[in-house]
C-alpha cells in the first residue's frame, strides 16, 4: 500500500551490459516476438534513449530505441519497444518512459519519432495518440509470425527549439 500523498517510486536507469538481461527478460514476458542480437546492440548504442523502469526498485518496464540517420543527415528516433508488465500498467510508468524519450529528443533537436504497432493493439494506439502521435502509414504483412500481421506506423514530429536569428 502506498502512503497517502506519496508518489510510488518510479525511477529510470540506463541499459548497459550488466543489466541487459533485465531488458531481455522483460521482452520475453511482454512481446510475442523474439528479438535478435542486433536489437540489443541498437538498444545499447542508443544510450539515453533506452531505459529500464523500476517501480519501488523492481524492474517492471522498458523503452528501447534506435537512432536512425535521415537523408539530410538529421537523426530520427525509432521506438523499437515500449512495455510495462501488466500488474504495473496504469501507474504512469509507460508515460514516464515515453516522456523521457520525447523530452530528450527535443533537447537533442531530433524532430521525428516513430514506431510500429500491430493494427489490433488499440490500447497502444490510444496511448501514443495521447502524446500527439498520428497514424502515418499502414503496412500489410509487417509481422511474420503473429496475427494479424499488419501494423500501423505512428509518427510524432517534435517541435524543434526555435533557432535564434
Amino acid at each position: 500500500m502506498v502512503a497517502k500523498g506519496r508518489e510510488p517510486a518510479i525511477s529510470l536507469d540506463f541499459v548497459r551490459e550488466k543489466n541487459l538481461m533485465q531488458l531481455k527478460k522483460l521482452n520475453i514476458a511482454l512481446f510475442p516476438v523474439r528479438y535478435n542480437d542486433k536489437y540489443y546492440s541498437d538498444a545499447l548504442a542508443a544510450g539515453e534513449f533506452t531505459k529500464l523502469a523500476y517501480f519501488s526498485d523492481i524492474c517492471v518496464g522498458a523503452i528501447a530505441c534506435r537512432l536512425e540517420k535521415k537523408e539530410a543527415g538529421s537523426l530520427r528516433v525509432y521506438i523499437m519497444t515500449l512495455g510495462v508488465l501488466a500488474p504495473y500498467r496504469g501507474l504512469g510508468i509507460g508515460t514516464k518512459l515515453l516522456n523521457h524519450v520525447l523530452d530528450f529528443s527535443s533537447k537533442q533537436n531530433i524532430s521525428e519519432i516513430y514506431l510500429h504497432v500491430q493494427i489490433n493493439n488499440d490500447d497502444a494506439i490510444d496511448f501514443y495518440k495521447k502524446f500527439g502521435f498520428e497514424i502515418t502509414e499502414t503496412i500489410q504483412n509487417y509481422y511474420a509470425n503473429i496475427t494479424p500481421p499488419d501494423c500501423h506506423v505512428l509518427t510524432k514530429f517534435v517541435n524543434q527549439s526555435p533557432t535564434k536569428k
